[in-house]
């Protein structure tokens, strides 16, 4: 598979299991999907397969400066790597978010614009749970 098709794939098997944890997070397949992270392994398989790829064609990894780390994302295996990185920490921390929100119980319409603050800007998604959570328990 060349690496275009690899980043469509993995957007394709992403979006989803997005849609799912905002629609509907308490569905048995969407639960069965959050609680044995199926997506996230299969990106974490792509991941492990590009990355190896990118180091066998770039040697070492150097993540001690920015120049350095910018160097890396010239190879098209590396960037492809960082993406599906990307894909799959996002999505775990979604997943995270929708299973501490069973204690949390941010109402589940205020957890949509969170999940889809994860899935598009990963921190500010998690920020916003945060606040909010903060912010439900300063009310208690």
């Amino acid at each position: 598979m060349t690496p275009d098709i690899v980043f469509s794939f993995a957007n394709l098997i992403v979006m989803p299991m997005w849609v799912l944890m905002m629609i509907l997070p308490n569905w048995k397949v969407t639960r069965f999907l959050i609680d044995y992270k199926i997506i996230p392994v299969l990106l974490s398989i792509v991941y492990a397969i590009y990355i190896l790829q990118a180091m066998l064609i770039g040697g070492t990894m150097d993540f001690g400066s920015l120049k350095s780390v910018m160097a890396l994302f010239t190879e098209e295996n590396a960037v492809l790597a960082g993406w599906v990185h990307y894909l799959a920490f996002d999505l775990l921390v979604g997943m995270w978010l929708l299973d501490q929100n069973k204690t949390t119980q941010i109402n589940r319409w205020l957890m949509i614009p969170i999940l889809l603050g994860t899935f598009m800007f990963g921190p500010i998604g998690f920020l916003l749970y945060i606040i909010i959570k903060t912010l439900k328990n300063t009310k208690s």
